[in-house]
């Protein structure tokens, strides 16, 4: 049976394999800054899953069902998650760094992409690294059972696509959880706050992260320094989080409120990845 989101938001050991769980994507992050950044904001985030389910659902001899720039952005617009614009202007950035590529056919004027390999390598970590925490928590084995079965990401990743998109949780975060969705690499942000946090001292008002200097965090991300600043500052207004001495040059603090947010969000997320798996398993066992 799939483990549930509130199952796993009070798991005692969840926050010490949520940390490990954020350690390995900012890893991934370190290896290829630019694809992991696909991941690391909501809307794209939902885009490249709105995307790869079309792909994984394609018609095996008629790609005019698979993903094409035309469903694509109709897609995106039946989802509400961007504009025709933003929908387009993300395919050609998907195109333009090679991420995705058009196949060798075309149908008139219709030419079908597919993700690169290296791309669907990523996307695979991705979910190996959710699926390895879900293991953690009730000694399954769901990640050796992953790898075991190359085509299981296939029918993986579209059920956890919709699963994505249908979850009022995921589309419509708590507060401070929200203010970081729409930044660019604001999910790495999170992670990189909460990777750094102790999980014994997660019960404090005030959580101790590993982030001292803004400057160098923002050069690790790759993000402006002065647009990092000024969401930190808006979170800082919430009372989210704050620095132990002067700001900007002592090491700073999450709220329990901030860091429950995100923790109820991983909840939320593992739970989707593990229903879909779950029935992805059952039904390949059922044939």
């Amino acid at each position: 049976m799939a483990l549930v989101s509130e199952d796993i938001a009070s798991h005692p050991a969840l926050r010490r394999h949520v940390q490990a769980q954020s350690r390995t994507l900012l890893q991934t992050h370190e290896a290829n800054p630019r694809l992991a950044s696909v991941f690391a904001a909501q809307q794209r985030w939902l885009m490249a899953h709105i995307g790869l389910g079309l792909y994984f659902n394609r018609e095996p001899d008629d790609h005019r069902k698979g993903l094409t720039s035309a469903r694509f952005m109709d897609d995106i617009c039946r989802h509400s998650v961007a504009s025709r614009n933003t929908a387009d202007a993300f395919l050609k950035e998907m195109l333009h760094y090679g991420f995705i590529r058009h196949l060798p056919i075309k149908y008139g004027r219709i030419r079908p992409f597919e993700p690169t390999a290296g791309t669907l390598e990523t996307v695979a970590g991705w979910v190996m690294a959710h699926l390895k925490t879900l293991d953690s928590l009730d000694n399954g084995f769901r990640l050796a059972a992953f790898v075991a079965q190359p085509d299981l990401l296939a029918k993986l990743q579209p059920l956890v696509a919709d699963g994505l998109l249908s979850s009022h949780a995921v589309r419509e975060p708590r507060q401070t959880f929200s203010l970081f969705t729409w930044l660019d690499n604001g999910g790495i942000v999170m992670d990189w706050l909460m990777s750094g946090v102790d999980p014994d001292h997660a019960d404090l008002d005030r959580i101790p992260t590993g982030v001292v200097s803004i400057g160098d965090f923002a050069n690790w991300l790759k993000l402006s320094r002065t647009h990092l600043s000024r969401k930190l500052r808006d979170a800082e207004e919430l009372g989210s989080i704050g620095w132990l001495g002067q700001r900007g040059h002592s090491v700073m603090w999450v709220s329990s409120e901030f860091y429950q947010e995100y923790m109820t969000a991983q909840a939320v997320k593992l739970a989707i990845i593990d229903a879909a798996f779950d029935y992805c398993v059952v039904t390949s066992e059922a044939s």
